[in-house]
């Protein structure tokens, strides 16, 4: 008898955790998907037709804005509309979750403004709530560009440090008090995400052990590791360092390994991925352009543009970096280099996400894939 009672025990108490956990604690969202598939969905470029449901967990909706008065900006008609057309997506999947993202590159000049009091947290928090109800949304992402640091025009301070992890607490308290007042259970509550940079300088300028506390993932921008302020080429989303590359410079390898260093759980972060390449013209015509100067404009290609009109096409030939996991484009009549990704470069990287236990992977953005959707179909085979 003390044997069943201690056996029954032990599976009550098994079963009330497995009930009870939720993914802030590093538990999967999904009850049937083992990792999950985060797709960024911008303003432009699609229509309901042509967004899959049943090929996403999330989708993030990019961008609502701090304002100066240190609450969101108010939408547009196009994006309110945008956002009860995504909304009505879950009508084929109810287990898709719809998520605002606020901040993004070029919306982020008040953030640290909004963090910087209780009284301006808890503002910004309460407007945040008020919008997700109001569109029936399922969480909340965070992408400030950045903490601490320059970026396009943005107020930066140094307690941006500080007030990162209290801005999160903040609006993940928010987000607790309206669940309960909506019934969400904990396995159900609202969600709270937040894009962090993939180089080291985010990881130095934030509190992210203290921060992910908040947090149910952690989407690693791991691409744009080279981009359009450098004068060097490169692979702007390696898996791994390339032999020939500057090495002081990180790969998304690197970008997680740091994460986890923070303190990050590994069943938190998410492995962001690229559905777009990077130009660069007047390359230096060595190496096949790879890591090479280069003084002409920088270009942003969609992969629909990419597979339509340059791999392997127009003076285009396609090469591959084996130790960073990764394919380039080099014209030499137009000294034209461009990086990017494709199925074969999202292999390696489904495997690192299932060897490092992550939760998954993230995109940017469903808009550049839309044609055929090889890249995300590459992902739900691999990772479903």
């Amino acid at each position: 008898m003390k044997f069943l009672l201690l056996l029954l025990a032990t599976v009550s108490v098994q079963i009330l955790t497995i009930s009870t956990s939720s993914s802030v604690s590093g538990q999967p969202a999904s009850a049937t998907k083992p990792y999950v598939i985060i797709g960024y969905v911008t303003g432009n470029g699609w229509t309901k037709s042509q967004i899959d449901p049943n090929k996403l967990t999330h989708i993030n909706y990019a961008f609502a804005v701090p304002a100066q008065n240190g609450e969101l900006a108010p939408l547009s008609k196009k994006d309110e509309a945008n956002l009860a057309t995504l909304v009505s997506l879950k009508a084929a999947n109810p287990k898709l979750k719809i998520l605002i993202s606020i901040g993004g590159w070029g919306g982020c000049k008040y953030f640290s403004d909004a963090a910087l009091t209780d009284a301006a947290r808890t503002k910004f928090a309460t407007s945040a709530v008020n919008l997700l109800v109001k569109h029936k949304l399922d969480g909340v992402d965070i992408d400030w560009e950045y903490p601490a640091q320059v970026g396009a025009g943005n107020i930066f301070r140094p307690v941006d440090k500080q007030n990162f992890t209290l801005f999160l607490k903040a609006i993940r308290d928010g987000l607790d008090v309206q669940g309960k007042r909506d019934n969400r259970t904990d396995a159900n509550h609202y969600l709270l995400t937040a894009a962090t940079g993939g180089d080291t300088a985010f990881v130095s300028h934030t509190e992210l052990g203290k921060a992910q506390a908040y947090l149910d993932y952690v989407n690693i921008m791991t691409y744009d590791l080279y981009h359009g302020n450098d004068v060097v080429t490169g692979h702007h989303s390696p898996l791994y360092q390339s032999k020939l590359g500057d090495q002081s410079r990180n790969s998304s390898a690197d970008a997680v390994d740091g994460h986890i260093r923070a303190g990050i759980p590994a069943g938190k972060i998410v492995l962001g991925l690229p559905f777009y390449g990077r130009g660069w013209g007047k390359v230096q015509d060595k190496n096949n352009g790879l890591f090479q100067p280069a003084a002409g404009e920088h270009s942003f290609i969609s992969h629909d543009k990419l597979t339509e009109q340059y791999i392997n096409k127009n003076g285009y030939v396609r090469y591959w970096d084996n130790d960073a996991k990764a394919p380039y484009l080099w014209n030499p009549t137009l000294k034209t280099f461009i990086s990017y990704a494709d199925e074969e470069s999202f292999g390696p990287k489904i495997d690192y996400v299932k060897a490092k236990k992550l939760a998954g992977v993230m995109f940017w953005e469903y808009n550049h894939d839309l044609e055929q959707d090889k890249l995300l179909n590459k992902l739900v085979q691999g990772l479903w």
